[in-house]
């Protein structure tokens, strides 16, 4: 019979964020966004849920000039335009452990249609929302 063994899983766990830190975050978040890729989004969306903290982006849609409202219901171009603009693209989802340097981060893969893990910038499963975004 084999023995039990415990092994770390940095994908789960993890503790709910304080309503304190969440502005702070939020403002990493966004500040990170703006200097890095500003032009590049119309809105970035911060959301906290217990111990996660999402972030997804809101871009401006490409709508073909050849546009056919038949298939999409009747809709006008504008008005399918602007529908677009309210879809979200999800970027990531932190993991909050308790600390500010232990975080962890998936980013979620259309092709797989899930969350991913990865690594932050310094090569550890754990970082801070000031890197790694």
């Amino acid at each position: 019979m084999s023995k039990k063994e415990w092994v770390y899983d940095p994908q789960s766990g993890g503790v709910k964020i304080p309503d304190k830190i969440k502005p702070i975050i939020r403002e990493r978040i966004l500040s990170h966004a703006k200097e890095n890729y500003s032009g590049k989004y119309n809105r970035i969306d911060v959301r906290f849920r217990s111990k996660f903290c999402y972030i997804d982006a809101y871009i401006e849609p490409y709508v073909s000039p050849d546009y056919d409202p038949e298939l999409f219901g009747g809709k006008s171009r504008e008005e399918r335009t602007e529908e677009l603009r309210e879809f979200p693209t999800h970027l990531c989802r932190l993991r909050y452990f308790g600390d500010d340097n232990k975080w962890t981060m998936t980013y979620y893969s259309y092709g797989q249609m899930n969350d991913e893990p990865c690594y932050f910038d310094n090569g550890t499963w754990h970082g801070t929302p000031r890197r790694g975004i």
